[in-house]
């Protein structure tokens, strides 16, 4: 099915990137950094929306963010490969189920970076992380490979971190042999256990919460989450104005050095919620008690 739909992906050629949406009932801010230490941005980030409501209606709309790693020219290819490969796919696939067509243009996307890798030496290596969020109605849908995140914050709760970082460090925080606070400093924070694009195929993790009218998720790279403590994440994505709640995150990453790409996709349910099904397939968070729900969730992962 051909699907005429405004995508949004950027940046181009390695720089910077900002962009701005509004829809009927969510609002949308995407921006991206090459921060101070890198002279190439090596990150991705997309928005879809479908021109026919009917689209939007049956198939959601599209937000993700990818980090690319793989020298010289991977990286940033790997990235946009990824992502552009991901909006093409979900749109264009039959399946109904909104999980398994996450899931599978996913997996899409991995063997088409893969492929590329294998038939061009001067790829070799390259893959990319993907955190995808598709808004249907007052679900939000979230597929998830590498260490890039996604939270949610929703007025008188703490910011929620819905996504888990498939990394070797986030792997001895779960564990509980280091802390967080040990984990930002760590020597091997960058190294991530699952990539899309590394190997033949990929494990996907798949999340979903029901929204409620004012909830602000935030889809970052590990640029931002790296340097920026939760709870000044949670008082700017608190603030009214979304496309200057973008800046501030950026800004605090580039005051606290910005030793890596910074990207943050932010979004929020800005009017009243269309009601819509549950499609099974994906990890039901709830954000009642999360605490123990929290822990529960990291000890089973």
């Amino acid at each position: 099915m051909a699907v005429i739909a405004h995508t949004h992906t950027g940046p181009e050629k390695g720089g910077n990137y900002e962009y701005h949406w509004s829809g009927a009932y969510l609002e949308a801010h995407l921006i991206s950094d090459v921060g101070k230490k890198r002279s190439r941005n090596e990150d991705s980030c997309a928005m879809c929306a479908p021109d026919d409501p009917r689209i939007v209606q049956e198939r959601g709309l599209l937000f993700a963010v990818a980090d690319g790693m793989g020298g010289v020219s991977g990286g940033d290819f790997a990235s946009r490969l990824a992502l552009q490969t991901l909006a093409e796919e979900y749109y264009a696939r039959r399946e109904s189920n909104i999980p398994i067509r996450l899931n599978e243009s996913i997996s899409q996307a991995n063997r088409r970076i893969y492929q590329e890798a294998e038939n061009h030496p001067e790829y070799y290596g390259m893959g990319t992380t993907v955190s995808a969020l598709l808004i249907d109605g007052d679900h939000a849908y979230i597929a998830q490979v590498g260490d890039s995140r996604v939270y949610l914050l929703r007025k008188g709760e703490p910011i929620w971190q819905i996504t888990d970082d498939h990394s070797l460090v986030a792997e001895q925080v779960r564990n509980g042999y280091i802390s967080e606070q040990e984990a930002r400093t760590h020597s091997l924070k960058n190294l991530i256990t699952r990539a899309v694009g590394t190997k033949e195929a990929v494990n996907v993790d798949l999340f979903a919460v029901q929204l409620r009218t004012g909830d602000t998720l935030l889809i970052c790279s590990d640029g931002l989450s790296n340097v920026v403590e939760n709870d000044q994440l949670a008082t700017a994505m608190a603030g009214e104005n979304l496309q200057g709640a973008g800046r501030v995150l950026v800004g605090r990453a580039l005051s606290a050095g910005a030793p890596d790409n910074v990207t943050a996709v932010l979004v929020r349910a800005t009017g009243a919620l269309p009601r819509t099904r549950f499609h099974e397939g994906a990890q039901k968070v709830s954000l009642t008690r999360s605490g123990l729900l929290g822990a529960l969730r990291r000890l089973i992962s």
